[in-house]
C-alpha cells in the first residue's frame, strides 16, 4: 500500500523531531570548551569560571575555559563566531562584542567577526564601570582627580583592555563629557591594565567592580567614581557620575554565545544549564564575592538587549571616532 503524500510528510517530521530529541538527549558526549577573550583576571573570566563549573555540573560533562586574548578580545570572539556550531565550543564575552565590528569598519580594516553569526544564550552579569587610582595617589576624590586632568593635558594616561573594548569606550564617554584628554594605553586584558596600575605604569582606568574590588578592599586602589544609576550594592560610598554633574553611562555585560549555526535542541540544552548556575549557590556566592551580582537574562531577552546595545554602541564608536 503506498503513503498518501501528507501521511509521507507526517512521517518524515516525526523522524525530524525524534533525531532533534535525540540530538539533545545525547549532548554532550565530550567536555566543552567556553573561550574567555581575555587574559585571566578580568571580568569574562571571573564570571566565566564559576559559570563554567555549575553548568559542567548540570550537564555532567567537564568544561574547560580556554582564555583567548588578543585585539580587544575580537581574538577569542572570532574563533568561536567561525567554530563548527555542535555546542561544544561556546563564548562567555563581554559587551565590547557588540563594538568591535563597528570599531573595524572606523579604522577601515576588515571585522574579525560580526554579531549576526553568534546566538546569544544568557546574559549572567552587567555592572557599570568604575573610575579607579593608586591608593597613594593624590586624588581622594572624582573632583580633585578631574582637576587635575584639566590642569594637565596629557599628563594622565589611563590602561584598557583594547582599543574599543569595555574599558577602553567609558573613558572616551569620560573625555567627550568633560572636554579633557588622557593618553590611552591599552593591554590585552583586564588583568593586565590593572596589574599596570597597580605598580604604577598608569595612573588611572574603568573597569568592572569585579576586577578590583579585592585591591579597593585591601587599600591598594581607589574608587572615585562610576557609570551607573544611583549607588552600587558592592561599593555604596562610591558615588556615579551622574550624581557628580557629568551625564554619561556605561555598563559592562557578560553573556554566553555559540555559534549562529548551532542545533536548537543544543541551544536549549546550554540555556537549562544556564539557568541552573544563574541559580547555583556556589555560583551566586563567588560573584557576590568578587564585587558583582547576578542579572541574568535568558535567550529570547538577552538576544533583544544585544540587538539594541549594539545599535546604541555602533552610534557611540561612530561619534568617538579614530582612537586616540
Amino acid at each position: 500500500m503506498q503513503h498518501r503524500p501528507w501521511i509521507r510528510l507526517i512521517l518524515s517530521a516525526a523522524l525530524v523531531c525524534t533525531g532533534l530529541n535525540a540530538s539533545a538527549q545525547g549532548y554532550p558526549t565530550k567536555p566543552i570548551t567556553m573561550v574567555v577573550p581575555f587574559p585571566p583576571g578580568g571580568v569574562a573570566d571571573t564570571v566565566g569560571r564559576p559559570v563554567a563549573e555549575a553548568m559542567s555540573r548540570h550537564l555532567k560533562q567537564s568544561i574547560v575555559v580556554e582564555n583567548k586574548g588578543g585585539a580587544g578580545g575580537g581574538i577569542g570572539m572570532a574563533q568561536v563566531a567561525k567554530a563548527k556550531g555542535d555546542g561544544y565550543t561556546v563564548l562567555m564575552s563581554l559587551s565590547s562584542l557588540v563594538v568591535l565590528p563597528e570599531a573595524d569598519k572606523i579604522l577601515q580594516r576588515s571585522p574579525l567577526f560580526q554579531v549576526n553569526q553568534l546566538k546569544a544564550i544568557a546574559r549572567f552579569t552587567a555592572d557599570p564601570t568604575v573610575l579607579v587610582v593608586r591608593a597613594d595617589s593624590p586624588w581622594k576624590t572624582y573632583a580633585q582627580f578631574m582637576a587635575y586632568v584639566k590642569s594637565n593635558p596629557a599628563k594622565i594616561s589611563f590602561g584598557s583592555s583594547g582599543n574599543y573594548g569595555t574599558m577602553h569606550v567609558p573613558m572616551e564617554q569620560l573625555k567627550a563629557a568633560t572636554s579633557t584628554f588622557m593618553l590611552h594605553v591599552p593591554y590585552t586584558g583586564a588583568g593586565p591594565a590593572v596589574l599596570s596600575l597597580l605598580s604604577g605604569q598608569i595612573e588611572a582606568l574603568s573597569t568592572g567592580p569585579a576586577s578590583v574590588k579585592q585591591h579597593i578592599a585591601s587599600g591598594r586602589l581607589r574608587a572615585l567614581a562610576h557609570w551607573g544609576e544611583g549607588r552600587l550594592a558592592s561599593m555604596p560610598e562610591v558615588p556615579s557620575l551622574k550624581e557628580l554633574g557629568v551625564p554619561i553611562q556605561y555598563s559592562q555585560w557578560s553573556g554566553l554565545f555559540v555559534p549562529a549555526d548551532t542545533p536548537a535542541a543544543v541551544v536549549d540544552s546550554l540555556r537549562q544549564a544556564a539557568q541552573f548556575a544563574a541559580q547555583d549557590p556556589r555560583a551566586v556566592a563567588a560573584l557576590t564575592a568578587s564585587g558583582t551580582s547576578f542579572m541574568y537574562q535568558d535567550a529570547p531577552e538577552f538576544e533583544r538587549f544585544v540587538q539594541a546595545d549594539a545599535k546604541e554602541m555602533s552610534a557611540l564608536v561612530v561619534r568617538i571616532g579614530k582612537v586616540d
